[in-house]
């Protein structure tokens, strides 16, 4: 999903300096990747991550 598309999907109220700072804020907190070709939800769920560190391999 780009910018542009999440932009429509909102109410008009939201104003786009808040849209920035919440997606800097996800971004930072590792929740949502923002590439070349739009923003991806990249957030697991603390459980997923446990399994895949019990069966990773510690450097």
């Amino acid at each position: 999903m780009t910018l542009a598309e999440l932009k429509r999907k909102l109410p008009r109220k939201v104003m786009h300096q808040t849209l920035v700072q919440i997606l800097d804020y996800l971004q930072l907190s590792g929740k949502i990747i923002i590439g070349t070709k739009g923003i991806l939800w990249a957030f697991t769920e603390r459980k997923e991550l446990n399994e895949l560190m019990k069966r990773g391999t510690e450097v």
